[in-house]
């Protein structure tokens, strides 16, 4: 039988961080609501929380990386949200915030959630941000304490 290694859903003593960009912020506002009200029905407390504001999507991964550097945080959670326009700037944001979120992990060692949307509509943007499809922000916080236990689980040789 292979040890197998599953991620708990309770929140409860974990050290999280969220940061979200304040640009689109009347979604993004959306998705910390259910960030954080996921992780008060999983037993986490808001309080406890550490939430850093940033311009925009594409100082998510900076700042993130600092969080998860510092071993303050479990896991950090980023918030932001990116409508296509009719440039191409849409692409260089969607790919350099995607790049700066995963290299923050990948350096760290630490889960850094991606809990940004990339939509090509505004009506995208609000159906995902706790409308029709759900709250993006809601879905990055489970991921997130997840993580945490299964890397909790690893480091203590439990792998």
């Amino acid at each position: 039988m292979p040890k197998v290694i599953e991620g708990k859903v309770t929140a409860d003593k974990l050290r999280l961080g969220i940061v979200v960009a304040r640009f689109n912020s009347f979604i993004t506002d959306k998705l910390l609501e259910g960030a954080l009200g996921t992780i008060t029905r999983h037993g986490g407390d808001a309080e406890a929380v550490t939430v850093v504001h940033v311009p925009g999507s594409l100082e998510l991964g900076v700042t993130a990386k600092q969080m998860a550097a510092s071993g303050r945080f479990d896991a950090v959670i980023c918030l932001g949200c990116v409508i296509q326009g009719a440039t191409a700037h849409y692409d260089c944001v969607v790919q350099g915030t995607t790049q700066g979120i995963t290299q923050a992990a990948m350096e760290t060692g630490r889960p850094v959630i991606f809990g940004v949307l990339t939509c090509e509509t505004l009506e995208q943007a609000i159906e995902r941000s706790g409308s029709k499809m759900g709250n993006a922000g809601a879905s990055a916080a489970l991921a997130a304490i997840e993580m945490s236990h299964v890397m909790k689980q690893i480091s203590a040789g439990e792998a």
